[in-house]
């Protein structure tokens, strides 16, 4: 039983210096998060996301004609080179 009480006051001994580093921890996130301009997120956390609209078959196509368009320049002057 001797043995088992060393290993008891063992973990008490380690459970307080977790303890304290813990609180030591949060106060280094409670400084750093002061510091930190009021517009931006101090926790990290994910922000809510918006759901997007669908985009319309005719705005596809658009954008698409306009990809074309500009890889066609590219090639364009990647060939005059």
């Amino acid at each position: 039983m001797l043995n088992l009480a060393t290993v008891v006051g063992q973990l008490k001994k380690e459970r307080e210096r977790a303890r304290r580093e813990v609180a030591g921890l949060d106060t280094a996130l409670k400084v750093l998060g002061s510091l930190v301009s009021p517009n931006r997120r101090s926790t990290g956390a994910p922000t809510e996301t918006k759901k997007r609209s669908p985009m319309s078959a005719a705005a596809r196509k658009r954008i698409a004609a306009a990809q074309r368009a500009r890889w066609a320049k590219w090639k364009a002057a990647k060939r005059s080179k």
